[in-house]
């Protein structure tokens, strides 16, 4: 007989710590993060709808506002502010929201039309109908159909592209899993899983479990195209770089250094552009891959004799676009350190050619000095004479004042004579005082 479980009753968040301690602002939210995604219990036969959304920040709230009618119409409580996820029952099913860091995804299980047959025309009461408004570009569809197992794998195989078929059998063969990972003419991936003995919890487990591999396997794809468009512009800078460093080891002067460390600084703009255009979805990728790595772990995949299984299969499809991000990450950082390397040189080569061009002009400082020196003693010394000489012809005029006047005995020709090295010392001496008074180290 065809049941559903009811949801789990969410309890109610915890607002306040034991004993009248008071909680930390972020309390509930830690607590409440361990129970935010539960399996929930399930029975075949069931079909599953599941969608994944990308949603900017601006979209989430309009997103959630959006479920918040949709559950009103209906009579239920929609999701509050600060909910991650919410289940509405809906169409003799019921209906899960999950909000995540860049996408949200809508999740519809209701019961199988033809409990025998493999998927059947899809029930009529699902959400995703024209009145269903998406919050943002859709990333992942799947159809899965939880059916009891008939002990017929060939079977069950047989709406599969043999060339893409995986089966494995998970929880000690209480289960199986089919796909071929392509889309049917709905858009849908499709997986068939089979239950051999599976209890409701389990059957939850891996119903979500599966439905989270097909989810993260493409999430995480989402990397190769950004590493494809990056990795051109990666070559040119490493051409570049190679070019730029055969180019300094023939390149001389402070004006040729400065040009290539200029150029070389263009190329290092451009590399961290694009790595900080590429760093978040980089890390995604990396993150989405071990999570479905994590999810294939937890079935405890058997092979079935005959068929791949979905490790296998994911590994030889998928590993290649994982190794390609890893790698164009990897010569990323790579040639950032060789960047930095080769701009500490060229910064090297700059200070050096920098500290010679300082070590010549301080040189031709010195040189220019010593020539104001010598001038300067030139020039007292011709000071000295024209004082002296000023000085002699004034003594000269008043020995001529003082013989009309009866006051000199002496001929003033002669006087002037015998003054003139007396006021050449003089002078001297003056000059040369005064000098010293305004030297640098006068104290």
């Amino acid at each position: 007989m065809t049941s559903l479980v009811p949801p789990p009753v969410e309890p109610p968040a915890a607002t306040e710590a034991p004993h009248g301690f008071q909680p930390h602002p972020r309390r509930a939210e830690i607590l409440g993060e361990v129970h935010a995604r539960p399996f929930r219990p399930t029975r075949a036969p069931r079909v599953f709808l599941h969608h994944a959304f990308a949603v900017d920040r601006e979209r989430l709230e309009d997103d959630r506002l959006f479920l918040e009618r949709f559950c009103r119409a209906r009579g239920a409580p929609g999701p509050g502010p600060d909910s991650r996820h919410h289940v509405v029952a809906f169409g003799g099913g019921s209906l899960k929201w999950e909000r995540h860091a860049e996408f949200v995804t809508y999740t519809w299980d209701g019961a199988a039309v033809d409990p025998v047959r493999l998927f059947p025309e899809l029930p009529s009461s699902h959400p995703f109908g024209s009145d269903f408004v998406a919050p943002g570009p859709m990333l992942v569809a799947v159809r899965l159909d939880f059916l009891s197992d008939r002990g017929d794998i060939a079977g069950a195989a047989a709406p599969f592209d043999p060339a893409a078929l995986c089966v494995s059998e998970a929880y000690g063969g209480s289960g199986v899993a089919l796909t071929d990972f392509r889309q049917d003419g709905d858009g849908r991936t499709r997986i068939l899983c089979l239950d051999r003995g599976l209890n409701d919890q389990q059957a939850g487990a891996l119903v979500q479990r599966l439905l989270e591999i097909e989810t993260y396997r493409t999430l995480a794809m989402l990397g190769l195209p950004t590493a494809q468009e990056r990795a051109p512009e990666v070559r040119r800078v490493e051409r570049e770089l190679a070019g730029l460093t055969a180019e300094i080891r023939s390149t001389e002067g402070l004006a040729a250094n400065r040009s290539l460390l200029e150029r070389l600084s263009g190329l290092t703009a451009d590399l961290e552009a694009h790595a900080a255009e590429a760093s978040y979805r980089f890390g995604a990728t990396r993150a989405y891959d071990q999570i479905v790595k994590d999810r294939l772990a937890t079935l405890h995949e058997h092979h079935v004799p005959g068929y791949g299984t979905w490790s296998n299969f994911l590994a030889r499809r998928s590993e290649p676009a994982m190794r390609t991000v890893t790698g164009l990450q990897e010569r990323m950082d790579t040639l950032s350190r060789k960047l930095s390397r080769t701009a500490q040189l060229l910064r090297t080569r700059v200070d050096v050619d920098l500290e010679q061009q300082n070590r010549d002009l301080l040189e031709s400082m010195n040189r220019r000095s010593r020539q104001q020196l010598l001038l300067q003693q030139t020039v007292e010394g011709l000071s000295v004479a024209a004082v002296s000489y000023y000085v002699v012809g004034l003594l000269g005029y008043l020995f001529k004042a003082a013989k009309e006047a009866h006051l000199l005995a002496l001929d003033p020709n002669l006087a002037t004579g015998l003054a003139v090295p007396v006021v050449v010392a003089l002078v001297f001496w003056v000059v040369r005082s005064i000098r010293r008074a305004h030297a640098p180290d006068h104290e």
